[in-house]
């Protein structure tokens, strides 16, 4: 990966908005350049998706987000890599990261009540042979996701519990 196409990954993580004409001043190259660029780094799956960071806090819709702690038997020939692509099969599973430490896989998993994500736990991931166990953290609030802080909602302001 070259200099400039690491220097668009840049522009486009910190806005995926941006477009072509401002990346191509901002780096002084040509427009076209600039999106042929950005072209080539999608049809190669560098870039992945554009998406949008929501404050849900700001937005009238209700919904859990938990993290799942799983711990697995890799799979002989293919590690993690076969129960990773089960799980992400999944609606619910908005993200999944292999890691290093007690468990093996965090898997992000988004549902409209804490009984949904139970019954996803028990249903969907506990059911796998390879699962040895899982540990269920429901996130309770946000303060900052990929880089963005995440600011209160207007008349979002907590109550005093003080007497």
């Amino acid at each position: 990966m070259n200099n400039t196409e690491k220097e668009i990954i840049s522009l486009l993580t910190e806005d995926s908005r941006i477009t072509a004409k401002q990346i191509a001043a901002a780096l002084g190259i040509t427009e076209k350049a600039a999106a042929q660029t950005v072209r080539s780094l999608e049809e190669r799956g560098v870039i992945v998706k554009y998406t949008a960071i929501v404050n849900a806090d700001s937005v009238d819709e209700d919904f859990v987000e938990a993290l799942i702690e799983v711990k697995v038997t890799p799979q002989r020939g293919h590690g993690f890599d076969m129960i990773a692509e089960e799980i992400s099969s999944h609606n619910e599973v908005q993200s999944l990261y292999l890691m290093s430490g007690a468990y093996d896989l965090a898997v992000i998993v988004k549902a409209k009540s804490l009984k949904e994500i139970s019954r996803f736990v028990s249903e969907k991931i506990s059911t796998f042979d390879t699962v040895i166990s899982t540990a269920t953290h429901f996130i309770l609030k946000k303060y900052k996701v990929e880089g963005a802080v995440l600011r209160e909602a207007e008349g979002g302001k907590r109550l005093s519990v003080q007497a």
